[in-house]
């Protein structure tokens, strides 16, 4: 009779794996905050993004998603400044990818990291966050390194 819940527990098993988000599908919407890119030449960009701060949504993140609208965003905060390497394991739309100094400065962007990739794309220096946009933001709204992110986590200019 001991075996019978083991026997169940195996069976399972792989059933309970695909039914966890970043295994096979998406996250549910994280809590979403406005967030605003302040151009050089003094363009303000709005966006609302899903806030990734906790570890296991930061390791599913934007995988298996399959569309995202053009004010949309996901900020990873990773708490205080650190190197940042990401992937594009199981994300299934390309994403810009906005590297975030601690005194809310655009540090440095990767534009459309190709979706499935398993190729590490870093910051190349310490970060307080991430921000993953729609792959093509950077260069529609002409963000370059150096502008501004307005947002909770960054002190006021």
């Amino acid at each position: 009779m001991k075996r019978r819940p083991l026997f169940l527990a195996a069976l399972l098993a792989p059933a309970l794996a695909r039914a966890q988000p970043g295994v096979d599908r998406p996250q549910p919407r994280l809590p979403e905050e406005p967030l605003v890119i302040v151009t050089r030449d003094g363009a303000r960009h709005h966006f609302r993004v899903e806030m990734a701060v906790r570890p296991e949504d930061q390791m599913i993140g934007m995988m298996f998603r399959t569309s995202m609208q053009p004010d949309e965003g996901m900020l990873f905060d990773w708490g205080a400044p650190r190197e940042s390497a990401m992937w594009m394991r199981n994300t299934l739309i390309p994403l810009d990818m906005v590297f975030i100094a601690a005194d809310g400065r655009i540090h440095r962007i990767h534009e459309r990291a190709v979706p499935q990739s398993l190729a590490t794309i870093e910051s190349r220096g310490p970060v307080r966050a991430t921000l993953e946009l729609p792959g093509g933001t950077a260069e529609r709204l002409n963000l370059r390194v150096g502008d501004r992110v307005i947002h909770r986590i960054f002190p006021a200019p």
